[in-house]
């Protein structure tokens, strides 16, 4: 069976979905896509990419699906969509002839497209979508879809301010769907960190939150579990959390991150600039896999690692924290800390009960992640489960 789609004046052949999923969640994301460039082409905004269509977007899911479940030289494909035209990428490498969208052509490209920041170009004719080539460069809300790992499916754009991870609308794994609920940014006391992964931040606040971002994913991906404490900068009252001797405390404190975001925004962009400061990230995010939190400053100071949170003596226990996640039907309920994950998420709410101006980044071996806050609207500590906003 086919249906036909009319996109910008060219007639479309798609084929009906056999991934379920796919047809639940692509009218959603066309809706996401198309009211989020008409508000930026009303604001000025230019390098915009181009809407797809519900029947594309449904297309999309349904051959990227279909290709993480199979293997190329035993490896299971991790590959980037993007969709766009060759005149909006760039410079990018275009084939000479362009190859069919189905699942085998996405994975044997696979191997050769899987590392961090290349995209598949995706795009339509009267005979349908094809793959023309590798990108680099996309626009402004440009479609992204990257499939992670066999049966995991992301839906994102790039956001329109500052570099940094792309901003996650739709998280599919499997038959599961994951809805990403822009409305969180609306709660009482919610974390500028997670305003930015909403892609909310404004510019002002979103380079330095950037770098919070980076380090939570670079701390999920090393799958060692940890736990990043992040104090006022110039205070020590932290310390009266922490057990004593500090094994691993830091003197002077290390400011390599700091110095990098102090430098000039012009070289923000270039190769050597994001460069020194993955290696920056990957270093700091690299312990808080030793056993301990890894405290640093608002500034990005790194002050001590390995440390042990302990329980500052006349203050109650944490016995319940407010647990949400920031997709639909994720709403709030109370559990006991341990209820949030382990004995690190138990540790960082009591953290945070005693150290209110703090936040708490815990990582847990599974892939979840944790954001811990005080909320003074609830006078309780708020746990913000965002692992559909990282991958």
């Amino acid at each position: 069976m086919y249906i036909r789609e009319k996109n910008s004046g060219y007639s479309t052949m798609l084929t009906e979905s056999t991934y379920k999923a796919a047809s639940a969640v692509a009218s959603i994301a066309e809706r996401h896509f198309s009211s989020h460039l008409e508000e930026a082409m009303q604001s000025g905004e230019k390098d915009l990419a181009a809407a797809p269509t519900a029947g594309q977007i449904e297309m999309m899911l349904d051959t990227a699906f279909w290709a993480s479940l199979r293997r190329e030289e035993g490896n299971s494909p991790k590959i980037s969509l993007a969709f766009l035209s060759p005149e909006q990428a760039g410079y990018p490498l275009c084939f000479e002839n362009r190859l069919a969208f189905n699942a085998g052509v996405l994975t044997k490209l696979g191997p050769g497209v899987e590392r961090p920041g290349i995209h598949l170009g995706v795009w339509f004719d009267d005979n349908g979508m094809y793959v023309w080539g590798t990108t680099h460069k996309i626009p402004n809300y440009c479609f992204v879809l990257d499939v992670s790992e066999p049966g995991l499916l992301v839906i994102k754009h790039r956001r329109m301010n500052g570099f940094g991870k792309f901003t996650n609308i739709v998280v599919l794994i499997g038959d599961q769907i994951k809805v990403v609920d822009e409305s969180s940014r609306n709660l009482p006391d919610c974390p500028v960190l997670l305003s930015s992964l909403l892609g909310f931040a404004s510019a002002s606040e979103d380079n330095s939150v950037n770098v919070l971002i980076q380090l939570a994913a670079s701390m999920r991906a090393h799958k060692h579990g940890g736990t990043l404490l992040v104090v006022p900068s110039g205070a020590d009252h932290w310390r009266k959390s922490i057990l004593r001797p500090v094994k691993y405390s830091v003197s002077p404190p290390y400011t390599g991150l700091t110095d990098l975001m102090k430098e000039d925004q012009s070289k923000w962009n270039s190769t050597v600039w994001l460069g020194d400061l993955n290696r920056e990230i990957e270093s700091i995010a690299g312990l808080t896999a030793i056993d301990g939190a890894t405290v640093i400053s608002e500034k990005h100071e790194v002050l001590a690692f390995g440390a042990k949170i302990g329980h500052i003596d006349g203050n109650p226990r944490v016995e319940q924290i407010l647990l949400t996640e920031p997709i639909i039907g994720g709403e709030g309920r109370l559990v006991n800390p341990a209820g949030s994950g382990g004995t690190r998420h138990t540790s960082a709410a009591q953290f945070v009960h005693d150290q209110r101006d703090a936040i708490a980044l815990v990582a847990s071996q599974d892939g979840g992640f944790t954001i811990f806050t005080w909320s003074p609207c609830d006078s309780i500590v708020h746990a913000h489960r965002i692992d559909s906003l990282l991958l």
